[in-house]
């Protein structure tokens, strides 16, 4: 074990660098959150006096103590803000989407090789309560073999949001870039790459200037897995739909994690992640029907091992390789949908 502490700044202090990676950097004994970049505000320094707040992203890169830089800007600054911290020799986690092309994450991921530095995607929904339960039923054989996977990550916003640039048209903008990386990322960890690519991709609403609906199917020989996203859905509750060969299960609410964190909750707070009962799924085989308890979500895993990727050299939790083919297999999405058409991966 190395006694050597992670120098840390983060580019950007909105919801991700604020609810997400703030709190569990604060925590964690092997980091230090050193610098933040905010244009105008001081966010950052009400959450933690001791934190440094620069007014420009050279300005912070320009910091030789640190060692690691995060990523939490609009998606259009992604490529352009991590080359350059590749550039000044930091190690980099980029906010989903990790890049708007595969084009540009391979380039990223390949300076970053060249230099010997680490680059990865935040995929903090793999160690979300749900989807370590799912996984857990797959590993197990709960249910049997996978025949069908159906994952959505759904809300309501009828009318469109103008004051965000989640919302507006352009580069790296709307739901697919969005929401679409979590839905990819976990299909892809649980059943691997895929033979096809087949997706529809809408504008739903009224006046919205983005895509506001995605189906994307995953084409495997031997399961049905499609991944779906709506900001129409009136009723989302639902998460995961899971048939196997003995069995079903079904998986509704979302992940504790994120509100916990906006209530100002650190995670270093006993119990953490923890599902309260109304959203355990509900299990159906021969062997027993009723509630599955959940798994306790826990994001802290995933900044450990960022530690032990740059300290001690260790795998990389999502590789540079599974970043790649979540990218291809969104460029893959949106040319299918155009094209109307089954393109192979």
């Amino acid at each position: 074990m190395s006694d050597r502490i992670l120098q840390v700044g983060l580019i950007g202090f909105g919801l991700s660098g604020r609810y997400f990676h703030a709190p569990f950097l604060s925590v964690n004994p092997r980091f230090r959150l050193k610098k933040v970049v905010e244009r105008s505000k001081n966010e950052a320094q009400e959450f933690d006096s001791s934190i440094e707040t620069v007014r420009s992203v050279d300005e912070l890169l320009a910091d030789e103590a640190i060692d690691l830089v995060f990523i939490c800007t609009p998606n259009d600054t992604h490529f352009d803000y991590a080359k350059a911290a590749l550039e000044k020799g930091k190690h980099v986690v980029i906010e989903k989407p990790f890049a708007n092309t595969e084009q540009e994450a391979r380039e990223l991921v390949e300076l970053a090789a060249q230099k010997g530095l680490m680059i990865t995607a935040y995929q903090n929904r793999r160690w979300d309560s749900d989807f370590l339960t799912i996984k857990q039923i797959i590993d197990e054989g709960t249910i049997g073999r996978i025949v069908e996977f159906e994952s959505r990550y759904d809300r309501y916003r009828p009318v469109p949001v103008t004051n965000t640039w989640k919302e507006q048209s352009g580069d790296g903008g709307g739901n697919l870039y969005n929401l679409g990386p979590h839905l990819v990322d976990q299909a892809l960890a649980l059943f691997g790459k895929p033979e096809a690519v087949s997706a529809e991709i809408k504008t739903l609403r009224d006046g919205s200037l983005i895509d506001d609906f995605f189906s994307i199917r995953l084409h495997y020989s031997d399961k049905s897995v499609q991944l779906k996203s709506s900001l129409m859905v009136y009723d989302n509750s639902l998460r995961y739909t899971l048939h196997g060969t003995a069995g079903s299960f079904i998986k509704t609410g979302l992940d504790v994690q994120e509100e916990t964190l906006r209530k100002d909750v650190l995670p270093d707070t006993t119990p953490w992640g923890e599902e309260p009962e109304d959203r355990w799924g509900h299990l159906s085989s021969e062997d027993y029907t009723g509630v599955h308890k959940s798994l306790p979500g826990n994001y802290m895993p995933y900044y450990d091992n960022l530690y032990d990727v740059i300290v001690n050299k260790s795998e990389p939790a999502v590789k540079p390789e599974e970043v790649l083919l979540t990218t291809r297999v969104i460029d893959l999405a949106w040319q299918s949908s155009r094209d109307r058409t089954i393109l192979p991966v």
